[in-house]
């Protein structure tokens, strides 16, 4: 069953952590069946109760699952394999359309903000423990442009990036096993650190207004305790919430009152759609507003609000491990608020400019592909091995959907941030003869 590796450990944790070495190894690899809990028992001379238990801790860590009669069996895609290694490397010379990142050109210059904070910092009394996390100027600025878009008001806080405040949130509100509503296809990393918490991922399909309101109702009515909802700037589909699925979604969770919402607005800065909140539909909830998309990655810096628990619960948290965001960070991002707030409808017309560019090239070959929002397009294909292979045999690097989906269609994503008017036409061309490759020719 297991090949030429034997499991190995006395105690449970002993057990657990050896399995959960081997599959990071590979020596056990996704979708390979573990032997049956009082077999291995007999094997290692332990209690099945002790194997049972490793079995459990390994679930909880999303390492493996359990079909019932059926066995356990390592996860198709085990938190200790992250999606961000799912595609091919890219080779030199090849124009790489994967990463996902903003373009550095239409990114603010760091070191002139930097260097004046620093100056200013002669005059200022030193940050020490036990001083306020929260930069007031940061918050209050924050709090100025959520009203505005009409997030409800909550107490504020500041975390290391969306992720971090996702995370946060989760172990705040759920424990193992429970489970959590997530956009299918969506972002990876969402998809990877939910189960490496211990919880469930239940799949709601996305269209290009966001999550669809009667896949979100049922995976609700089917057991999930908290949904993460991308606002816009949907990775990896450009989806935006609109004005009516916000009406929609917002009806379906006053129906579930007691569900956990968190709302990612990373989009925020690059984006020239209006925001439709859902926040407040449900008693605990959280709203994430990240700088990374508009500022720069590197400075690993979101705004948060959300209802009093759930806020309380992740200042608490934060107190016992890192304590709080650099101020000095929070100060630079209130110098780029102010100096920088002009360049962002031109950033956000930069993004769509180069979207609508490939989206339309695209659309000449017959070719469908989604981007109403951010700096990514997805495209449908049917076999996105084959695509993304081609693609990059004609010198264009591009992701597999398999990146972001659980149980959706297959597609690619392409990052547009960079592309240039002259290089759509050829991509466009490029992608059409890899998603059709037998158009024009006979098959052997």
């Amino acid at each position: 069953m297991l090949g030429e590796y034997l499991i190995e450990g006395r105690g449970a944790a002993e057990i657990a952590a050896d399995v959960e070495r081997a599959v990071g190894a590979g020596y056990l690899e996704p979708g390979q069946l573990l032997p049956p809990m009082r077999e291995l028992a007999a094997r290692l001379g332990v209690n099945p109760n002790t194997v049972a238990a490793a079995y459990r801790t390994l679930r909880e860590r999303g390492v493996i699952e359990t079909a019932g009669r059926r066995g356990s069996r390592v996860r198709s895609r085990p938190a200790t394999t992250g999606r961000d290694g799912i595609g091919a490397d890219v080779p030199a010379g090849v124009r790489d359309l994967s990463s996902g990142n903003p373009d550095p050109a239409l990114l603010p210059a760091l070191g002139p903000v930097l260097a004046a904070l620093a100056a200013d910092e002669g005059g200022r009394a030193p940050v020490l423990y036990g001083a306020d996390p929260v930069e007031p100027e940061l918050e209050r600025f924050s709090r100025a442009e959520l009203t505005a878009d009409g997030v409800p008001d909550g107490p504020f806080t500041v975390t290391s990036g969306s992720l971090d405040a996702v995370e946060r949130v989760l172990l705040a509100h759920l424990k193992p096993g429970d489970r959590v509503a997530v956009e299918d296809p969506g972002w990876g990393r969402t998809l990877d650190l939910v189960p490496a918490l211990g919880l469930r991922t239940v799949p709601v399909a996305v269209d290009d207004d966001g999550p669809r309101a009667d896949s979100l109702r049922t995976a609700l009515e089917s057991g999930a305790r908290a949904v993460i909802v991308t606002a816009r700037a949907h990775n990896p589909t450009g989806a935006a919430v609109s004005a009516a699925r916000a009406r929609a979604l917002r009806a379906v969770l006053r129906d579930h009152p007691h569900t956990l919402l968190i709302e990612d607005d990373h989009g925020h800065g690059i984006v020239d759609l209006p925001l439709h909140p859902l926040a407040g539909s449900t008693r605990h909830w959280a709203f994430v507003r990240s700088v990374a998309k508009a500022y720069g990655p590197d400075l690993r810096l979101a705004a948060m609000t959300g209802d009093e628990t759930t806020v309380d619960r992740v200042r608490g948290r934060q107190r016992l491990g890192p304590g709080w965001v650099s101020r000095l960070l929070q100060r630079a991002v209130v110098r780029l608020w102010t100096d920088e707030a002009v360049r962002g409808p031109e950033v956000a017309a930069a993004y769509r400019a180069r979207r609508e560019l490939l989206v339309d090239a695209l659309a000449d070959h017959g070719i469908e592909a989604h981007g109403r929002s951010g700096m990514n397009l997805w495209i449908p294909v049917p076999d996105e091995t084959g695509a993304v292979s081609r693609l990059l045999h004609e010198g264009w690097a591009v992701s597999p959907g398999a990146r972001y989906r659980l149980a959706s269609p297959p597609g690619i994503r392409v990052t547009v941030s960079t592309l240039t008017p002259e290089e759509a036409p050829a991509l466009a061309a490029a992608v059409a003869a890899a998603v059709t490759p037998a158009r024009g020719r006979v098959q052997a």
